[in-house]
């Protein structure tokens, strides 16, 4: 997976699948489009991005997440609840302001 934290007055943290960098996915009224110069930063482990979702979290950051692993990841961390997953072509994204 790839993290990459925009820093800002509030962080934005970019977490995806690495395998979806540079697709485009088209669904009716809704795309999503994974950029590489929006998404792609360090490329960690699961246990790595569990825990940068977690000092992020307490930073009042922002997350946008897309893929089954990262959406997976952010579940278990409790970053997200399976209300903030949206689906676009069948592939899982959340966008999260804490």
């Amino acid at each position: 997976m790839y993290v990459k934290i925009h820093e800002s007055y509030r962080n934005v943290v970019a977490i995806c699948d690495a395998e979806l960098v540079g697709k485009y996915f088209d669904e009716g009224k809704m795309q999503l489009e994974v950029k590489e110069n929006f998404f792609v930063g360090e490329r960690k482990s699961e246990d790595e991005v569990k825990r940068v979702m977690l000092v992020e979290k307490g930073k009042d950051s922002t997350f946008n997440i897309v893929g089954e692993r990262a959406v997976k990841l952010a579940l278990e961390a409790g970053i997200i609840t399976e209300d903030n997953v949206g689906r676009v072509a069948g592939v899982p994204f959340a966008l999260v302001l804490l």
